[in-house]
């Protein structure tokens, strides 16, 4: 049986422009630098990562792939850490603290979609070299459909949607859903994960209602 398609990068390059691009809607206080320092670094980034990746230079892309989610993870953190901090000294207004955790929180799910899909099953280049995903940090519902349906013929692999769609549910819901987590480093960083949605959001977000 040949090895399916391997999987396409634009999502998680396209994700990862997004989080730098939310940094605009973020005030000055609250980011690493000027508002559009995190958007060049990460694009600066990205070029030789999808150059790496399209000469089969599996570890250098490996490496700058996790030099990019370590630097919008701490970005991410500091602007968070930020707010909280200024919250009792109320040095944002209802409305820019409104939009500062709406950005965030939707942040938070983009950072953590990107470390689900970079370490799950040994990464995507990993993924890619097998015919099926059996091993894996999370238990997704096709992985346990049995073998006549036609997406387990092809050789089902989760894809950046998936692990995004699993971030989505993690912030919603403070939970994986119908993704059962099976590593336990999954499950640490599904809870710092949930911690991070909660404090945005019933912290942040019901401090700026109550004072608009």
């Amino acid at each position: 049986m040949a090895l399916p398609e391997p999987e396409p990068r634009w999502a998680a390059v396209l994700t990862i422009l997004i989080i730098g691009g939310l940094y605009w809607c973020i005030p000055d206080r609250l980011t690493p630098g000027p508002d559009w320092l995190l958007l060049v670094v990460v694009a600066a980034l990205l070029v030789p990562t999808v150059i790496s990746h399209r000469a089969g230079l599996a570890k250098a892309n490996h490496i700058l792939g996790f030099a990019i989610s370590v630097i919008i993870t701490l970005a991410v953190c500091w602007s968070l850490a930020t707010l909280i901090m200024g919250l009792p000294t109320k040095k944002e207004g209802p409305v820019d603290l409104l939009r500062a955790a709406g950005a965030l929180w939707v942040c938070n799910i983009l950072v953590f979609a990107t470390w689900y899909w970079r370490l799950d099953a040994g990464g995507p280049t990993e993924r890619d070299v097998r015919k099926f995903h059996t091993d894996g940090a999370f238990l997704f519902p096709q992985m346990t459909l049995p073998k006549e349906f036609k997406s387990i013929k092809r050789g089902w692999k989760p894809g950046f949607i998936d692990y995004l769609f699993l971030a989505f549910n993690t912030s919603t819901a403070f939970s994986p859903t119908d993704v059962p987590v099976l590593s336990r480093w999954a499950k640490v960083l599904m809870m710092i994960q949930s911690g991070i949605s909660l404090g945005t959001i019933a912290i942040l977000a019901a401090r700026a209602i109550n004072i608009l």
